[in-house]
């Protein structure tokens, strides 16, 4: 059966509306739009249907539109019942609704070489420990949900299992940069980890060749290590830990 050709999705809807994708996520929670389920939670909408069903409904008004649920924190179960976009994934970071981008295959080449070197690192030294990649949910509180590139449980955390998610700070979360996400990375989840007391953030940055680590101390993030170009990273926290940046960062141009 081919499909219509004049079908959106969900943020193209939005955007045709002049609406957050929350509010039509919403709509199409409560049936108050039409739309096609094409299974695995993705939806196509046909926006001429949509808009003689919101001119015709009482139980959608102007005010409700213009408000809507964009302006309420939203929560890891609002971010249970979103609807998957082919192409982006979803955090919630203190409330707000953040869509990126699926990573490109030089982050994932990063992230996957990185992911082997600490997975084979924390096997000698924390052999119960576990070192995990996006993606995966992890709550650090009722109003932030991320999918951190990588992060460490050691074994001291078992608590934090609570099936299908990682609920609580991780050891070690990793954030690998990219075009779409720097300042984000930087500034606000930089932030939302902090608050979280996650005691060691560290970012990646392919572009830059860089790798930068801060560790949680007196409520806030100080530097611990760094490295760049073709240097080696070390920790001091992380004893026997040497990473070649022209390796992790090989074949990236």
């Amino acid at each position: 059966m081919t499909m219509p050709s004049n079908l959106l999705t969900a943020q193209e809807l939005a955007d045709k509306l002049s609406l957050s994708v929350e509010t039509i996520w919403r709509y199409t929670r409560q049936r108050k739009i039409p739309f096609i389920d094409l299974g695995h939670r993705q939806y196509r909408y046909d926006p001429e249907e949509v808009l003689a069903s919101l001119a015709s409904s009482s139980k959608v008004n102007e005010t409700e539109l213009v408000s809507g649920e964009e302006k309420r924190k939203f929560t890891y179960q609002d971010y249970l019942q979103f609807l998957e976009e082919p192409g982006f994934h979803y955090e919630i970071l203190d409330g707000t609704v953040v869509k990126e981008p699926s990573p490109d295959y030089r982050h994932q080449r990063v992230s996957r070489r990185l992911h082997r070197i600490l997975e084979d690192y924390f096997a000698e030294k924390d052999p119960m420990g576990e070192v995990f990649y996006a993606p995966l949910d992890v709550t650090l509180s009722e109003y932030t949900v991320v999918q951190p590139d990588i992060f460490y449980i050691s074994s001291r955390q078992q608590s934090l299992y609570k099936y299908p998610r990682i609920d609580g700070a991780p050891e070690l979360v990793i954030e690998i940069v990219s075009l779409t996400s720097h300042s984000r990375d930087r500034v606000k989840k930089l932030e939302v980890y902090r608050e979280a007391k996650v005691q060691h953030y560290w970012l990646v940055d392919p572009q830059a060749r860089t790798i930068e680590a801060y560790r949680y101390s007196d409520g806030t993030y100080v530097w611990a290590a760094g490295a760049e170009g073709e240097s080696e990273f070390t920790h001091p926290d992380f004893p026997d830990l040497v990473i070649a940046l022209k390796d992790l960062f090989v074949m990236l141009d």
